[in-house]
């Protein structure tokens, strides 16, 4: 159930952030299109995110001691175990991100392969991820009740809201507990270029302005800030100078909690069992 109220967040926060890395590496591009399989040049963007965004990220996220939630494919998760490794040695939170990030919600069947098999995926490096998060938020409904039947507490592909709720599975049993995002709070739109589709790449201050005031309506709303992020984007060199400021931004104004998505749906979860939400 949706609501208009602000949310009673852990320890009389006004407002939850939710700093998410969206680990694509070379999927983002054969996801898209199989040819790119052959192009080393495209290719090379997504391995940039892997050998050296995902580490320079790591070392800034230590440095501002903020939690972050990384939704990693499952191909990626075997074709760069080291850095999904060190993202699980580092304390932050691993999520399910598809197999291959091909998009597939309109073949329900190839969708529940994606699925399974990034879940397998997932398992074979320790993880039981709590969370989902469906590549360029495209999901069937089906979807959501696979996530249910494979325990998942919560989806965080679907852009309705500003704050938590809850899904309602067609058999009328509770579904995922949904986190909301938004594109005008991702990275990709204002920063990830293409040949196949050139698009103008926005200046750090371009991108500031927007996500500020996002966050400030946000949180004077008592909202849920996720922001979605990208490690071959936000791992540039700027970028991260970029995400720095961000957060400082964010710690300016008094009571926002940081957390990763698992935290934010238990949190979730424990208001909607008092009654509370």
């Amino acid at each position: 159930m949706k609501h208009d109220k602000s949310i009673a967040w852990p320890g009389g926060a006004k407002c939850a952030v939710m700093l998410t890395f969206d680990f694509d590496a070379e999927t983002l591009w054969t996801g898209r299109d199989a040819r790119n399989k052959q192009r080393p040049g495209v290719l090379s963007q997504g391995r940039y995110g892997a050998t050296v965004g995902v580490p320079k990220i790591l070392e800034m996220l230590s440095e501002e001691e903020a939690p972050a939630t990384f939704f990693v494919p499952g191909w990626t998760v075997e074709n760069h175990t080291d850095k999904v490794e060190m993202i699980l040695k580092e304390g932050h939170e691993v999520g399910h991100h598809s197999y291959s990030h091909i998009w597939v919600s309109d073949d329900p069947a190839a969708e529940a392969e994606e699925f399974e098999k990034g879940l397998a995926s997932l398992e074979k490096v320790g993880v039981k991820p709590k969370g989902f998060r469906s590549p360029a938020g495209e999901v069937s409904s089906g979807l959501l009740t696979t996530q249910a039947k494979a325990g998942l507490l919560y989806d965080t592909s679907l852009m309705d809201d500003i704050n938590p709720y809850r899904h309602i599975l067609p058999d009328g049993s509770k579904g995922p507990i949904e986190l909301p995002w938004h594109w005008s709070l991702d990275d990709a739109p204002f920063a990830l270029f293409s040949i196949a589709s050139p698009r103008p790449i926005f200046t750090n201050s371009h991108i500031l302005e927007v996500w500020k005031e996002e966050f400030r309506e946000i949180y004077r709303w008592g909202g849920l800030f996720d922001l979605v992020m990208h490690p071959q984007i936000t791992g540039r060199p700027s970028r991260i100078a970029l995400l720095r400021e961000m957060i400082a931004f964010m710690r300016s104004f008094p009571d926002v909690w940081f957390a990763t998505g698992a935290e934010v749906a238990e949190a979730w979860a424990a208001l909607e069992a008092e009654g509370k939400v």
